[in-house]
């Protein structure tokens, strides 16, 4: 299941989603965003799929940002008011609103720069392992443009509030160390060894309690959005649906059989 320019595969329950267009910095066209939106989706409602990876070709770029040359990315000769919103809504929006959305964790091996929305949305993964040699760069100012596909609500999450006014008020370069030491980052290995990496991780992932794993991304993601009495209400609906499944069984199971639990992601 591959669509062009990004190559699609599953191994042990793990759906790979690889950016393929490492000439150009594997900077996305419209038609990526599509995929990738498509590819997420799919993941979320097929029980098959227990954890996402996504990476990108080459070991310099993960993305550059969006494919200017591409006519879907630009508003159009005869633009008005408006054209600008609605490729980002349906796109860097949306991309970065399926990855936080995915029911299944989705895992980031970075291979390389991230810049601008390639930024986004790695940081709309839900967990980072990032190579010695990647960077992130919110260019955003740079080029004069106001941030977008999420930055500032991504950045303002995960980062003290002045680090990430730094960091897209100045448009500086973050190497992997600098981003794992702001805690941006998860994890940094060696080039060599960051697929390998990514996939010990996403296996785990995949070996979990499915439904489990999605209630508590839901939780995370709606925590600092929302007051203490929906959170609670939230996590008390959350908690119900996950107590009925095949998953909770089996680990109440191998609790009192002393031993380590098989959960299949039901």
């Amino acid at each position: 299941m591959t669509t062009p320019d990004v190559v699609v595969r599953t191994d042990d329950a793990v759906r790979w989603l690889i950016l393929d267009r490492p000439d150009v910095g594997n900077s996305v066209t419209r038609a990526m965003q599509q995929a990738l939106i498509e590819h997420l989706q799919r993941a979320s409602h097929d029980p098959e799929v227990r954890a996402v990876i996504l990476t990108a070709a080459g070991d310099r770029h993960f993305c550059t940002g969006p494919n200017l040359r591409d006519p879907g990315m630009q508003p159009r000769k005869d633009r008005v008011a408006g054209d600008a919103a609605r490729i980002l809504r349906s796109g860097s929006q949306a991309v970065v609103s399926a990855l936080l959305d995915c029911e299944k964790p989705v895992l980031c091996a970075l291979n390389g720069v991230a810049a601008g929305v390639g930024a986004s949305m790695v940081l709309a993964c839900d967990l980072i392992v990032a190579a010695e040699s990647a960077s992130l760069i919110k260019l955003f100012v740079r080029r004069g443009l106001a941030p977008d596909g999420g930055a500032a609500y991504l950045l303002a999450r995960k980062v003290p509030f002045n680090i990430a006014k730094q960091l897209l008020l100045f448009g500086e370069e973050l190497s992997a160390a600098d981003a794992h030491r702001i805690g941006l980052i998860n994890k940094v290995v060696p080039a060599g060894e960051l697929l390998n990496e990514a996939g010990d991780w996403a296996r785990r992932l995949a070996q979990g309690p499915t439904r489990a794993l999605a209630a508590a991304k839901a939780m995370l993601n709606e925590a600092l959005d929302v007051n203490r009495d929906t959170a609670f209400r939230t996590e008390a609906l959350l908690v119900e649906q996950v107590a009925g499944t095949e998953d909770v069984a089996e680990g109440i199971t191998a609790f009192g059989e002393k031993r380590e639990p098989e959960f299949k992601g039901r």
